[in-house]
C-alpha cells in the first residue's frame, strides 16, 4: 500500500475526511465513533493475528484501519446527498490505493450494518479483516458507550424514550428496521443492541462483547424498576 510516509499521509487525510463529512451528525455517530472504532478493529486485530487473520498479510492493519476509519461516511441513517455515496471510492482512488486492497475496503464497509444482516445478506465473499472491523464497531454500541449513543440517537429523532404499550418488534425485517418510525429508544435495545453479542464474528469480539452486554442487561433492569416507580 506503498511506504510508511506515504501511509502516515493517507490515515491522516482519511481522518480529515471523517471530520468533514461527519460534521453535521448527531454525537452518536460523531468523529469520535469513528476514532473509537478505529482504535477497537486494531485491538481485536492484533488479538487475532494467527487466528483468523493472515499475520503473513502486511496490508492487513492498514486495510482493517482504513476501513474502520470511512466505514460511517455515506451511512444511510444521515445521507444528505445521494453522491455522499461515491465519497469513500474516491478517496480510495485518489490515494492510488491498489485495486484488490480498495476491493476489499469497500466489501468491508458495504456489509456491515445489521440492516443487511436481517435481510440475510450472504458474507461468503468477505475478506478475512471485516470480522474485526464490524465487531468494533458493534462494540461501540453497546455497553456504556452504547446506551450513551443510543439514548442521543434517539433524542434527535425526537423519539418517545420509552412506552409499556410500545412491544419491541420480533420478526424485524431490513424494510421495518431502516423504517422504524414508530418504535421507543428503549426498544431498539430488544431489537438489536442485545442481539449483538451472538452476532460477533470474532473470538476477541465475542470475549468484550460479554462485559459490555451484561452492562445493558442491568442497566435495563434498573431503568425498568424506576420507569415503575420501583426503585
Amino acid at each position: 500500500m506503498g511506504s510508511v510516509g506515504s501511509w502516515e499521509e493517507t490515515v491522516r487525510k482519511a481522518e480529515k475526511l471523517v471530520e468533514e463529512a461527519m460534521k453535521d451528525n448527531d454525537a452518536s455517530h460523531d468523529a469520535a465513533h469513528v476514532w473509537r472504532v478505529r482504535d477497537l478493529a486494531l485491538s481485536l486485530a492484533r488479538e487475532e493475528q494467527g487466528l483468523s487473520l493472515p499475520s503473513s498479510n502486511s496490508n492487513t492493519m492498514q486495510i482493517v484501519e482504513l476501513a474502520a476509519l470511512l466505514h460511517d461516511i455515506g451511512d444511510y441513517k444521515y445521507l444528505r446527498d445521494p453522491s455522499e455515496e461515491k465519497i469513500v471510492e474516491n478517496f480510495l482512488d485518489e490515494e492510488g490505493i491498489e485495486e484488490s486492497t480498495k476491493m476489499k475496503i469497500l466489501r468491508i464497509i458495504k456489509g456491515m450494518g445489521f440492516k443487511d444482516e436481517l435481510a440475510g445478506s450472504t458474507n461468503n465473499d468477505l475478506p478475512p479483516e471485516f470480522g474485526v472491523v464490524q465487531d468494533a464497531d458493534r462494540l461501540d454500541a453497546i455497553g456504556a458507550i452504547g446506551i450513551a449513543r443510543c439514548f442521543t440517537f434517539g433524542g434527535s429523532r425526537n423519539r418517545v424514550l420509552h412506552d409499556p404499550n410500545i412491544q419491541p418488534q420480533s420478526d424485524l425485517s431490513k424494510e421495518k428496521y431502516m423504517k422504524n418510525d414508530e418504535q421507543t429508544t428503549v426498544n431498539h435495545f430488544h431489537e438489536k443492541l442485545l442481539k449483538l453479542k451472538a452476532l460477533m464474528k470474532t473470538k476477541a469480539g465475542k470475549k468484550r462483547a460479554e462485559r459490555r452486554h451484561k452492562f445493558m442487561e442491568e442497566f435495563l433492569v434498573e431503568f425498568y424498576e424506576e420507569w415503575d416507580g420501583r426503585a
